[in-house]
């Protein structure tokens, strides 16, 4: 079965950018979002794409599942079963103190938001946090790409 162990944060600044060891946008659209899961398919960067299921859960473990998709047809599933529910984003990879941090840097209707997020190998796994990282937002719905692509950042509001 697949799983995913992962915690997400608020980013500040940008102290973070001078260490960033590799980079790469991705296009991701959903094709459902209901009560129990998300279904996206995603292009990562310009060669590969896949298919990815994830639980619906706010849990730091959830249940993922990917697959690897022609890219010509996840393009087709972009532009025609996706409407209202894409988000653009550029990733970066930091290493800090042996943990890989991933820093997604939104696009578009989500521009301004800036999240890292580090995958764990267990739940209760101790984490050294850069100071570039600030609130942990992984039980925030608001912060699930699948919430980001229907209601985006820039659309809150104060409050």
């Amino acid at each position: 079965m697949g799983r995913e162990i992962e915690r997400k944060f608020l980013v500040v600044g940008d102290d973070w950018r001078p260490v960033v060891e590799q980079s790469r946008r991705f296009e991701q659209g959903y094709l459902a979002i209901t009560d129990d899961c998300a279904v996206r398919v995603r292009i990562d960067g310009e060669d590969s794409a896949i298919l990815n299921i994830k639980n619906a859960t706010l849990d730091v473990e959830r249940q993922e599942y990917e697959y690897p998709v022609p890219l010509d047809d996840a393009r087709e599933m972009l532009d025609t079963l996706c409407a209202g529910r894409v988000l653009s984003k550029v990733r970066h990879w930091v290493d800090y103190r042996g943990g890989i941090w991933e820093v997604d840097v939104f696009e578009g209707a989500n521009r301004g938001l800036v999240l890292a997020e580090i995958e764990l190998d267990s739940r209760d796994q101790h984490i050294q946090v850069p100071a570039w990282v600030g609130r942990e937002v992984s039980g925030d719905p608001r912060y699930l790409n699948s919430s980001l692509a229907v209601s985006p950042f820039t659309t809150w509001g104060a409050g």
